[in-house]
């Protein structure tokens, strides 16, 4: 049966309800995230929000803190979602290095098996304009592609990801071309949602000392759960606000975290910067672009590429430079083993033959008469298939040792008597 895409996926990806949510190897953070998001909203449903619900002059205005709440949360949720279980702009693997780039380099030969052969090299890097500004591209080893501006390989997803931001622990996804937006989000509103449950929890506590007509510390008393949200909402704030901060300065100088913490010390110009309001908007209100993957598809066989001028170029290179272009040692031994089955069959015949004409006649006239060299004859010439396949590759058309023990004791089957040769 044949496998979909996702099942023969070579990235580190986890997959769920068929390849239809993708998520990165350490998904399992996602249960710590949202613990920390959950937990924290249910201790303020319960013993802050509730007791807010008749603190205002109209009677409905207190429900609104616990709606609030509730759908702040839902949403934050709802863009976690969106964050971590869609494609971050993987960029597909080729099966085959780019054929237009592959060359043969017969400076940088290799021994194998004692032959110098041509190395087959890739140019490590390209350059490529962007906005008349020109940037160099890498080629990656293990997607065998060059990458497009802006994508980096992500070591821990094992895929080159578009508009690589960075790899985020705390969603258990890359961050990049299609996922960027949604998580800034998630960001900036988180930290909003901290700011609403520190100051409706700070309320709370001014309302217990209202209606107490005590101090601060009695009204903490009478609601610890207020004060621990109020110290977890605080520092929450410097994770999240910070985090929301710097990354409103990247989209306004449209950088990435990855750009900004490699390329800052060398000073480059920045070829993507086209403007605070025109980087926001593209951010924002640009269209996502659709994932280059089909994971629920199915996993098509490949096909036998054709053989390019520039290889066949390159073979007739390493036929100049010497190198056989067969080096296996089994296809040698084939034709040693037919070597020696021939001669040990002609042996035979020339033995009986030499046997059934002594008995009529001398021995000596009888081999003179037989021998493949008084007679004039040539000797059988012994032909073999012309093997093809992977040995035209790479390989030896030398004959093993083995094949010219056979051949020699061929020869010597051949050999005429000394009462042959006078």
């Amino acid at each position: 049966m044949a496998k979909r895409v996702y099942q023969a996926w070579k990235g580190s990806n986890k997959f769920i309800l068929g390849g239809r949510l993708i998520f990165g190897p350490d998904a399992k953070s996602l249960i710590v995230t949202l613990a920390l998001i959950i937990v924290p909203m249910i201790i303020f449903c319960i013993f802050v929000a509730r007791h807010l619900r008749h603190e205002f002059s109209s009677d409905n205005a207190g429900y609104a803190v616990l709606v609030v709440a509730i759908g702040f949360t839902i949403y934050v949720l709802l863009l976690l979602f969106l964050t971590s279980a869609r494609d971050p702009g993987i960029v597909p693997r080729n099966a085959h290095p780019p054929e237009e780039v592959m060359r043969f380099d017969s400076s940088a030969s290799v021994e194998i098996g004692g032959r110098q052969t041509p190395s087959l090299q890739f140019p490590r890097t390209k350059d490529v304009t962007v906005n008349g500004v020109t940037v160099r591209v890498k080629y990656c080893d293990t997607c065998m592609l060059y990458r497009p501006p802006r994508c980096s390989h992500c070591s821990i997803c094992n895929n080159c990801v578009e508009r690589f931001d960075h790899h985020c622990p705390w969603v258990g996804q890359c961050i990049g071309m299609r996922n960027y937006r949604f998580f800034f989000m998630f960001v900036s509103s988180a930290t909003l949602l901290c700011i609403y449950v520190f100051a409706m929890s700070a309320f709370y506590i001014k309302v217990l000392m209202d209606e107490r007509r005590g101090t601060v510390w009695k009204a903490m008393k009478e609601s610890p759960a207020s004060v621990v949200l109020m110290a977890y909402c605080f520092i929450s704030l410097w994770f999240v606000g910070g985090l929301t901060g710097f990354h409103l300065y990247l989209i306004g100088t449209n950088q990435t975290t990855y750009e900004n913490f490699r390329y800052r010390a060398e000073n480059r110009l920045n070829a993507y910067d086209r403007g605070c309001f025109s980087n926001f908007y593209e951010v924002f209100c640009t269209e996502v672009k659709p994932s280059r993957n089909n994971f629920r598809a199915f996993v098509q066989e490949e096909v036998q590429r054709p053989v390019l001028p520039s290889e066949r170029g390159a073979e007739s290179e390493m036929e100049d430079l010497g190198a056989n272009p067969r080096s296996k040692v089994e296809d040698d031994l084939d034709i040693g083993e037919d070597l020696l089955k021939i001669s040990q069959r002609r042996n035979i015949e020339i033995d009986q033959d030499v046997q059934s004409r002594g008995s009529n006649g001398t021995p000596e006239n009888s081999m003179m008469v037989d021998s493949p060299m008084a007679s004039g004859h040539r000797a059988p010439t012994i032909k073999s298939e012309n093997r093809h396949s992977s040995y035209v590759r790479s390989g030896s058309w030398e004959i093993a040792p083995e094949v010219l023990v056979n051949a020699t004791f061929t020869e010597r089957s051949y050999t005429p008597s000394s009462e042959t040769r006078l």
